[in-house]
C-alpha cells in the first residue's frame, strides 16, 4: 500500500481576522510535498482544510480513501502558520486522532511540531519531520515501505520508542530548489480561493515560493524549517511557474512568499529580463530588508519587472531597539528605501513591531513619529512573540509557563512582563492603526485640493473614513494614556 492522504492544519474560520480580511492563499508547502511524493510514484491525495468548518470534516474523506500515510504537512511558507497558533495545534491533534483510529501511520511536518514534538507525538503521531521535509519524508516511507525500523539513521525526524521521545540529527537544506517539482496546484480547487479574493479584494493573488531560508540573524524570527541558509530558484524555473499559473488560473497578482526576495546578486535584473520576454502582465508585492532596498538598480529592477508593494521590517522607529533586536539595519535606511521605492512607483509597506524588551514610551512615539513622516502605504502592527529557537524566547522563557502561544492571529497578547502591561499593548495597536487611517486621509485630502480633477472613489473614501475615524481616535488616544503604567 503506497496511498498518502495529505492535508495542512490550518483552519480559516479559527483565525476571524483573516477570515474577515478574505484574502487566503494556498497551502504551498502542501503542494510540495505531493507533488514531490507523486513524482516517486506514490498513490497521492489533497484534502485541503482552509475553508472546512472543522477538523471533524476530514473524517469522510479518511473513510473514503483509508490511506497508508496520513500527512499532516503545513506550508513553512507563510506566517500565519509559522505563528504556531493554538487553534490549528488543537484541529491537527484532532486529525490525528482520526486517523490513528483508521489505523493510518500519521506523519506530521510544521512549524509547531518541530518545535513542540513531544506534544505532537503524544497526540498520536507516529513521526514528525523537522526542518525542510520533502526529502526527509520520502527516505522516511520508504522505509516503511520496506517495513524496517532503523528509523534512528533517517537524519530530520522524531518518534517515540519504548516511551523515550528520539530526536534523530538534524538534516542539511536543499541547495538546488530547481530539482524539486512545480507545486501540485492541479490537486487543489481553487475555485473558493479566487472567489474569496474577487468578493473581498477586487482581484486575484497566489502564492509563489522563489527562495528558502534568510541569512540574516534577527533574535527574534525562528527559522524551523528553512534556517539561516539562503538558496534561490532560478529566475527562468520562477517564470515558467508563473506561466503556468497565468494560463491555468487567470491571475492578477502574485506574493512572493519569500523571507527576502531576490537577495542573490542579478537574480531581480534577471527575471525582470525574462518577464519581460514572455510579455507577462502581473503585479506582485515581496517581502524585503531597508538595507537592500536603498539599492538602485534592485529597486529599478523590481519596478520593471511589476513589483507594487514592497513590505519591509521597519519594526521601530528607535534605533536602541532595532539594535537591540538585532535587525541589522538603521532608521536612515528605512527613510532612504522609503523614498526610493516611492521614486519608482513602488509602495513602500512597513511591518511594525511594539513590545520588544525595555521599549518605553519614547520608543513608542519615535516609531509613531516614524510613520507619519514617512507615509507608508500600509502597516501591519504586532506585538513581540516569542518563539522557540530563538535568543529573544530564550530571555522570557521563564515567563511563557501558563501561555506561549496565540489562538489565532489576532490575539496579540503580550505572554511576558514588559514596560507596560498587556491591555497597553492592545490599546497602542488599536491607536497607532486609527492615527495612520487619520494621516492617509489628510494625504488624500490634500491631494483632492491640489489635483481635483483625479479625484477618484478611493481616495475619497480614504478621505471619509479618516475624518469619520476621528473621535474614536480621541476616545483611544485617552484610554491609551490611562494605560500608561507598568
Amino acid at each position: 500500500m503506497n496511498t498518502i492522504l495529505f492535508t495542512h492544519s490550518y483552519f480559516l474560520k479559527f483565525d476571524p481576522k483573516q477570515l474577515k480580511i478574505g484574502q487566503p492563499y494556498a497551502p504551498l508547502g502542501t503542494l510540495y510535498a505531493a507533488a514531490v511524493m507523486r513524482e516517486k510514484g506514490y498513490d497521492v491525495s489533497l484534502q485541503d482544510v482552509q475553508f472546512s468548518e472543522g477538523a471533524e470534516e476530514i473524517l469522510p474523506v479518511i473513510n473514503e480513501k483509508l490511506p497508508r500515510y496520513f500527512v499532516i504537512y503545513d506550508d513553512g511558507f507563510n506566517y500565519l502558520t509559522k505563528m504556531c497558533l493554538t487553534n490549528m495545534r488543537a484541529a491537527a491533534f484532532k486529525m490525528i486522532g482520526f486517523a490513528k483510529k483508521e489505523g493510518a501511520i500519521v506523519i506530521v511536518s510544521s512549524s509547531d511540531s518541530s518545535d513542540h514534538y513531544e506534544q505532537y507525538l503524544d497526540a498520536g503521531a507516529d513521526f514528525i519531520l523537522i526542518g525542510e521535509a520533502e526529502q526527509t519524508m520520502f527516505e522516511l516511507i520508504e522505509t516503511l515501505q520496506c517495513e524496517q525500523q532503523d528509523f534512528v539513521s533517517i537524519p530530520g525526524i522524531a518518534f517515540k520508542k519504548q516511551y523515550a521521545y528520539i530526536k534523530t540529527a538534524p538534516r542539511k537544506v536543499m541547495n538546488e530548489l530547481d530539482c524539486l517539482p512545480m507545486p501540485a496546484w492541479d490537486m487543489l480547487d481553487i475555485t473558493p480561493y479566487k472567489k474569496m479574493w474577487l468578493q473581498h479584494a477586487g482581484f486575484f493573488s497566489i502564492n509563489i515560493a522563489t527562495t528558502r531560508g534568510c541569512p540574516f540573524k534577527c533574535n527574534w524570527c525562528a527559522k524551523p524549517i528553512y534556517g539561516n541558509r539562503y538558496h534561490a530558484r532560478s529566475p527562468k524555473n520562477v517564470v515558467n511557474e508563473i506561466k503556468y499559473l497565468y494560463e491555468k488560473f487567470q491571475i492578477d497578482h502574485i506574493w512572493f512568499c519569500d523571507d527576502i526576495f531576490g537577495l542573490k546578486p542579478g537574480w531581480v535584473n534577471e527575471f525582470a529580463d525574462l518577464v519581460a520576454k514572455e510579455n507577462l502582465r502581473f503585479k506582485f508585492k515581496i517581502q524585503s530588508r531597508a538595507d537592500l532596498l536603498v539599492q538602485e538598480k534592485y529597486v529599478s529592477a523590481l519596478a520593471r519587472a511589476g513589483c507594487d508593494n514592497v513590505w519591509m521590517g521597519a519594526e521601530s522607529g528607535s534605533q536602541k531597539i532595532l539594535d537591540a533586536m538585532d535587525k541589522g539595519i538603521t532608521i536612515q535606511q528605512v527613510e532612504e528605501a522609503t523614498h526610493l521605492l516611492k521614486k519608482n512607483h513602488v509602495k513602500p509597506s512597513f511591518f511594525i513591531q511594539f513590545g520588544y524588551l525595555d521599549e518605553t514610551m519614547s520608543d513608542i512615539k519615535l516609531t509613531i513619529k516614524m510613520i507619519n513622516r514617512l507615509r507608508p502605504h500600509e502597516i501591519g502592527v504586532s506585538v513581540s512573540y516569542p518563539l522557540p529557537g530563538t535568543v529573544f524566547y530564550e530571555k522570557v522563557r521563564e515567563q511563557l509557563k501558563e501561555k506561549s502561544n496565540w489562538t489565532d492571529s489576532d490575539e496579540l497578547a503580550l505572554m511576558f512582563r514588559n514596560t507596560y502591561q498587556p491591555s497597553f499593548y492592545k490599546q497602542l495597536h488599536r491607536y497607532v492603526h486609527k492615527n495612520f487611517k487619520r494621516n492617509l486621509a489628510y494625504q488624500n485630502f490634500l491631494l483632492i485640493l491640489r489635483q481635483p480633477l483625479k479625484l477618484n472613489w478611493t481616495s475619497l473614501k480614504k478621505m471619509l473614513s479618516g475624518i469619520y475615524v476621528i473621535p474614536s481616535l480621541v476616545v483611544t488616544r485617552i484610554k491609551l494614556w490611562q494605560l500608561q503604567r507598568p
